[in-house]
């Protein structure tokens, strides 16, 4: 059963290759720091992979505000539901 604020099969699609890009990317932070990389190369990467795990978050974000948007439509919405899904899409 899919949640009403669930992804569409697209969005899971989407969310899914870059959490598994994501994945792949923090494997290289370890072996850059097993290999004994330089900070500078080390921080690019992990400022690299903060950026693409807020992009991903925005995605979901969206599709909650979305969804959000109709429950206000129809009168069921919550204003402290929406604060709480940014604060936490944030950090």
């Amino acid at each position: 059963m899919q949640n009403k604020h669930s992804l569409t099969a697209e969005e899971q699609s989407k969310v899914i290759n870059r959490l598994r890009r994501l994945e792949g990317q923090v494997r290289g932070l370890q072996k850059m720091i097993s290999d004994d990389r330089s900070c500078q190369d080390i921080l690019t990467l992990l400022s690299g992979v903060r950026s693409a795990l807020d992009s991903t978050a925005d995605i979901i974000l969206e599709n909650y505000l979305d969804t959000c948007r109709a429950d206000f439509m129809s009168g069921q919405g919550s204003v402290e539901e929406i604060i709480s899904a940014v604060k936490l899409a944030r950090g």
